[in-house]
């Protein structure tokens, strides 16, 4: 894959750092985007260059922000040259009440997890039109934008709202040859620090474990490689199990939390 490119949002730590791992792996140029978490994305780009041998440059940016975006993406695209992929994984996660969530947290995940993807997409696919480059686009969701659970209108809303717009946006960027997909994680144990409750609820995931971020990163290598081509404006979840009928809620009907 000499010569690719992908720019991986909040690629820093936990499942943007798995794919932006297995993207590099892959034989990727990498730019990753992170926002105060300077030491973690040094930390990986140095484990890109120094250890897969390939070239990982560092933004920093509030995506949250309108006109961050834009600038993010003019930045990866001057530095590679180019882009291939873009993966769209940086995003904010709270559980709340509909009915008592404050403005400034739903304004947070409305701008951050659906219109900084949205503007992200319409920068970079109009980059690649220009260039001709057939790359591919990939949202990292949610099962829980599919799956309804209390506390969780805005975020699930949200994540069900970028697997709408995947969609529409694979069907206006087809006849360019740039594809537009999904991934929906379930239960990603990212860190350490709640080892114990992942080790115990994944004995009720049907795959009896939770998701890695390698897990993604494997599945978001394939999905947006030649290798899956023919595929565009699906969501793949990512999930062992966790969502199929049949699954077992905890002891207070709530699923996973």
């Amino acid at each position: 894959m000499s010569g690719k490119t992908a720019l991986v949002t909040g690629g820093s730590r936990g499942i943007g750092r798995g794919i932006a791992l297995a993207m590099a792996a892959r034989g990727y140029d990498l730019a990753i985007s992170h926002w105060k978490d300077a030491d973690n994305a040094h930390l990986t780009a140095r484990e890109i260059e120094n250890q897969l041998n390939r070239q990982c440059v560092v933004f920093e940016g509030n995506l949250e922000e309108e006109e961050e975006p834009l600038k993010l993406a003019k930045e990866a695209i001057r530095t590679l040259g180019h882009l291939d992929v873009l993966v769209n994984n940086a995003g904010v996660t709270i559980f709340q009440n509909a009915a008592n969530m404050e403005l400034e947290k739903i304004n947070r995940l409305l701008h951050l997890d659906l219109r900084a993807p949205l503007l992200l997409m319409q920068a970079v696919s109009s980059h690649m039109i220009e260039q001709g480059v057939r790359g591919s686009i990939l949202n990292i969701t949610s099962t829980r934008g599919e799956r309804a659970y209390p506390g969780d209108a805005v975020y699930g809303g949200v994540k069900a709202a970028l697997t709408r717009v995947t969609a529409s946006i694979a069907l206006d960027l087809a006849p360019y040859g740039i594809r537009v997909n999904c991934i929906a994680p379930g239960a990603i144990q990212t860190n350490d620090n709640r080892s114990d409750y992942y080790r115990k609820f994944g004995q009720r995931i049907p795959l009896e474990r939770p998701g890695t971020p390698e897990d993604i990163g494997k599945a978001a290598v394939w999905l947006t490689s030649e290798e899956a081509s023919y595929i565009t404006g699906t969501t793949i979840r990512v999930d062992g199990g966790l969502i199929l009928p049949g699954m077992p809620e905890t002891e207070e009907g709530l699923g996973w939390s």
